[in-house]
Parts: C-alpha cells; structure tokens; sequence
C-alpha cells in the first residue's frame, strides 16, 4: 500500500511513518496541501492521511478540491480536533474516516486498509486468489495452507495485484505502490520482483500484457515451487 502523509509537524510525521513502514507501507511524506498536490499529480497513492491543521490552510478544503476534481483515493482526516461538529464536517466534506490523536498505529493501519477493501470492493481483510491467500494484518502468504516466504517488495507487489485482480497494472502504477517519491529505483527492478513472484508462485501468477502493463494471472495458474520454500529473495 502506498500512504500520501501530510502532516506538518515533523516529529509526528516522522513517527506515523516510521511506525506505518513496519507494516510495509510505502510513505510519501509531505507538509503542506501545495505539496500534496503535486504529490498527487504526479503519482497514484492508495491512501491519504490528511492533517486538518496545515500552514497553507485546512485540510478539509483540499479534500473537497480532489473530490470535484475527481479523485478518489480514500482520504483519512488524523487530527486533533475532537469535536463532534468537527468529525461530521470532515466526513461529510469528502473524506472517508476520521482518526483523532493522539492514536493507536495498530488502530490506524486497520483503518487504512478497511479503506482500502472498502475501495476495491472486498469484504473480507484476508485476499484470496485460488488457493493463494494473503493476509495484509499478518504479512502472511500462503499457497493451499502452506507459507511462502515473501520479501517485503514482493509482497507489497502481490498485495497491489490481489487488491486489482481483472485490472492490468502499468509499470508505473506498480512501481508507485512499491517505492516512494525518494527512493533510488534501478531500471530493471520491477522485473525482478515480479520474476521472483512467479519463481515462488507459479510461472503463470503474473500475465504480461504486452505495451500494457501486468495482470493477476488465473487462480489454477498458482502454485507453489519448491523455490517457494526457501525464504525471501536477497
């Protein structure tokens, strides 16, 4: 999952990430709503957790701006007002939930990624594929009961398939739910994640579509080699 913060007060900022990034979140960090902007312009983000209280003005307002401009990434209003008056406003001016601090992480990465079920339409917290299954809460993937040993990109990039399973992916959609706008990405990265997954999963787990992009490939196409078993890739 990939987290837009905006937040304005460092300290904070710098503990909600770190904290979310030992879920395997990937966090774009920023602190004003002129630099969310352009955050948003320039890549998708699953997620939002919004300040109310920015130097350039309330947050909420940004969250109108996006909804009449017509985006859609489910916005998470985490402030310090706690006014009742103040939750309605927020919910009713476009965000999707409303977290006052200070706050529990575990309390805050359930609420991120029930907005993200939500958005993609599931019901369940645990994503099946077939007989592939992960559970996001744990880190835990598994193939008819048996654990497969992931490494955190690749189950990040797993995570973005199941939560799009008939969508074809791009390689830039894929590479913004696997790295943030700071991190130094070789040319040849993605290719090596997703050949990793299939050496795990199955040759046929990730369909290429030529000029395109990915696709989650079908469910009997999974399974479960004995490189599989052998831990996370280095």
């Amino acid at each position: 999952m990939h987290v837009l913060l905006v937040e304005d007060d460092a300290l904070v900022a710098s503990g909600i990430r770190a904290g979310l990034e030992t879920f395997d979140l990937v966090v774009d960090e920023v602190a004003t709503m002129a630099e969310a902007r352009r955050v948003m312009a320039s890549m998708q983000s699953d997620v939002v957790i919004l300040d109310r209280g920015l130097p350039d003005g309330d947050g909420l307002s940004l969250v109108e701006e996006w909804r009449a401009a017509g985006v859609q990434a489910p916005v998470l209003i985490l402030t310090a007002r706690d006014a009742v008056r103040d939750r309605v406003d927020g919910l009713s001016g476009g965000a999707d939930d409303y977290l006052v601090k200070p706050f529990d992480l575990d309390e805050l990465v359930a609420r991120l990624y029930a907005l993200l079920r939500r958005a993609a339409g599931r019901a369940s917290g645990v994503l099946y594929h077939g007989e592939l299954s992960l559970d996001p809460a744990a880190r835990r993937v598994c193939v008819g009961g048996e654990p497969v040993a992931l490494s955190r990109r690749e189950l990040v990039l797993l995570e973005a398939f199941l939560y799009a399973p008939r969508s074809v992916l791009s390689a830039g959609q894929l590479k913004d739910s696997l790295y943030g706008l700071n991190d130094d990405v070789e040319s040849n990265a993605l290719n090596v994640h997703i050949h990793h997954l299939r050496r795990k999963l199955g040759a046929g787990v990730i369909e290429t579509v030529r000029g395109l992009g990915y696709r989650l490939g079908r469910a009997d196409a999974v399974a479960l080699p004995d490189a599989g078993r052998k831990g996370p890739s280095p």
